[in-house]
């Protein structure tokens, strides 16, 4: 009799063993998903937090942006004084105003070219108002290009207005320093 209870006892204890490994297994499989998730979870968060500063940068140079076009157009005025170009006489914001008054005469006579590049040549001041400019306006698109994620903000300025006027700027320099040489 003593051996059935040592029997059922050793049954038990062996019961109690592999109830014992399975629970085990079960809560390793359990925090193996739990730490999946967290992991998961976590790379969400951080991807949030990129997209959120990057939000927070753009909403910085859009809350600036009237000093950036300001700025811009400080060194718009003596170029577009050089070159006899007025303004287009539309509602919008003056700096794209002036840009467009430029793009526009551009279009109409190339001979504006010819005038820009005299200008940078023989006065010091356009020369020097160019290169404010130039870099002011690169500088902004490069920050707006790279706090922008998808790039539709940074496209529309670098197709827009501010891209050709870098663009017709360059190529004004670039004939002005071939005369020099």
């Amino acid at each position: 009799m003593q051996n059935i209870f040592i029997l059922i006892g050793l049954g038990i204890i062996g019961l109690l063993c592999i109830v014992t490994l399975v629970l085990i297994y079960g809560i390793s499989t359990h925090m193996r998903e739990v730490r999946r998730t967290l992991t998961h979870q976590y790379n969400l968060i951080v991807k949030i937090q990129s997209v959120l500063k990057n939000k927070s940068a753009t909403n910085a140079v859009a809350e600036n942006a009237e000093m950036i076009y300001q700025d811009l157009l400080q060194n718009l005025i003596p170029i577009m004084a050089a070159i006899d170009v007025m303004p287009r006489n539309t509602s919008e914001h003056p700096l794209w105003r002036a840009l467009g008054g430029i793009m526009d005469e551009y279009a109409k006579n190339p001979f504006a070219l010819e005038k820009l590049r005299r200008c940078i040549k023989l006065d010091s001041e356009v020369a020097r108002s160019i290169d404010n400019y130039m870099s002011r306006a690169d500088s902004f698109l490069h920050h707006i290009s790279t706090t922008d994620p998808d790039g539709i903000l940074a496209s529309t300025f670098t197709d827009g207005l501010l891209g050709q006027s870098l663009t017709f700027f360059t190529q004004a320099k670039q004939l002005a320093a071939q005369t020099n040489s």
